[in-house]
């Protein structure tokens, strides 16, 4: 049995104070008991995807860079696993919607890729994002082998079943659902 936190943070770009936040609630819920702490997807930036844009490109990282580096050092000082999503720099100019796997140790378990990747009023993720080409990886973190669902990929069965079939016995499905505009859901509508 281990206990796992969820954690979903209003942010300002740039400002350092998502980081700040984000130290806080993992600190309340390492003082619960949590073992694994679970942030939402994109988790350190305004929902950009919404329109189109180039800005956003100067934000991606690889794995160990500003965000994924900081979450790995708060993970290692609370002594918790962290499910870290992150706007990711890949090979050949390939970018991706990802989540880095981190231990109670702050060290990288893994990085999964999302898969789905939807082109949608106020998910104009295929203008960014690269569907993700390193399959449903299962990452041992706390003695307990978990998978990674992103965002859209919880619309399909298929992944769960790799992950099932792979021996995971949680699977975290971090997700930015809610509208990004109130009013571009009332334009739709």
């Amino acid at each position: 049995m281990v206990k796992v936190a969820a954690v979903q943070l209003t942010v300002g770009r740039g400002d350092g104070r998502t980081i700040k936040k984000a130290d806080q609630y993992m600190e309340a819920a390492a003082a619960k008991g949590a073992k694994i702490v679970c942030f939402s997807e994109l988790f350190a930036w305004p929902w950009f995807p919404a329109e189109k844009s180039d800005a956003p490109f100067e934000s991606a990282e690889e794995p160990g860079g500003p965000i994924t580096g900081q979450l790995a050092k708060l993970a290692a000082k609370h002594k918790v696993a962290v499910v870290c999503p992150f706007f990711e720099r890949g090979d050949e100019g390939r970018y991706y919607n990802s989540v880095a796997i981190l231990d109670a140790r702050g060290e990288t378990k893994g990085v999964y890729r999302k898969m789905h990747v939807p082109a949608l009023p106020s998910w104009e993720e295929q203008h960014y994002f690269a569907p993700g080409d390193k399959g449903f990886g299962v990452f041992e973190v706390e003695g307990v082998p978990i998978g990674v669902q992103l965002g859209w990929d919880n619309f399909f069965p298929e992944g769960f079943r790799c992950l099932a079939l792979g021996g995971a016995h949680i699977v975290f499905m971090p997700t930015a659902a809610a509208f990004a505009s109130q009013e571009r859901w009332l334009a739709m509508a």
